[in-house]
């Protein structure tokens, strides 16, 4: 079984919800507190022994394509200031991985998005990560789910349970036999109703994936929104590969809407030893005055 050492990262959407900003940034460099979305979902990988990063862009994103570069003047400054703790994290990423560039050039949805990186996966297994889902846990999600698929051979979906008044804007999972946080999953439906969905296990930006998914995107008709929906894909795989839900510890945020965005800054504001008194403070005082 080959080791799985590479990562498709999809980051080409508009990002309408949070115009106007991102007319001229694009959504996945957005911070949260003072970390963008993609940097969170890279370091993730990383930290899992991925080591070449196929980044999905679309024109109009060169600033995705530039941000992790080295530059060596603000590098120096850094150092000299002693700063070696940001310092190492600005360049880890460029000394540890390979980083590669596709181009989506027409929108057809997250399955089309996956396939166009097809050149530079081949037949390897490999892990997608969705900037937009940040994952606060104390190992990578990313990692965890890696270790199942070592353990089955099997395509390995995060997976949460949400609100029934969510579930119609999700991708569902039906699920049998479990084991600890693992199970296997029957079915697979993208945003039914709440009538027709199988269960309220959505879900979540993290995807183990094997070389099949491609011929099978490939053969997807367009679905929910007229997109090609990885979902449907997987779905047709079912028949002839096992695919297991990992339901993960930690602390989710929606990052690709505001008020997830707005969350996940507070929370990250309220784990740092530099702030979190004076933002525990804040809040009183601001709820108080309510």
């Amino acid at each position: 079984m080959p080791e799985l050492r590479k990562a498709v990262i999809p980051v080409a959407g508009f990002g309408t919800r949070f115009l106007p900003v991102t007319r001229a940034v694009p959504k996945v460099l957005l911070p949260v507190l003072d970390t963008p979305g993609i940097q969170f979902a890279v370091e993730e990988a990383l930290e899992a022994g991925i080591d070449h990063l196929v980044f999905v862009v679309s024109e109009g994103q060169e600033a995705i394509n530039t941000y992790f570069d080295r530059l060596t003047e603000l590098e120096d400054a850094l150092e000299r200031q002693g700063n070696t703790d940001l310092l190492n994290r600005m360049i880890k990423i460029a000394e540890t991985s390979q980083i590669s560039y596709v181009y989506q050039h027409e929108r057809r949805g997250i399955g089309h998005a996956i396939l166009q990186a097809r050149p530079l996966i081949g037949e390897e297994p490999f892990a997608v990560l969705f900037p937009d889902d940040l994952i606060w846990n104390e190992s990578p999600t990313i990692s965890d789910m890696i270790d199942i698929y070592t353990e089955t051979n099997g395509i390995v979906i995060a997976v949460e349970e949400v609100a029934h008044s969510l579930v119609s804007s999700k991708g569902i999972v039906s699920v049998s036999a479990s084991n600890g946080r693992r199970y296997t999953i029957d079915e697979m439906v993208e945003k039914p109703t709440l009538e027709d969905a199988p269960s309220n296990l959505a879900i979540v930006g993290r995807y183990i994936l094997t070389a099949g998914i491609f011929d099978e995107i490939e053969q997807t008709k367009p679905g929910v929104g007229e997109e090609i929906q990885i979902t449907d894909a997987i779905s047709a795989l079912l028949s002839t590969q096992q695919a297991y839900a990992y339901q993960f510890p930690g602390t989710h945020f929606d990052i690709g809407e505001p008020l997830g965005m707005l969350q996940a800054s507070i929370f990250a504001a309220l784990n740092r030893d530099d702030m979190a008194d004076e933002m525990r403070a804040w809040m009183y005082n601001l709820v108080a005055d309510e």
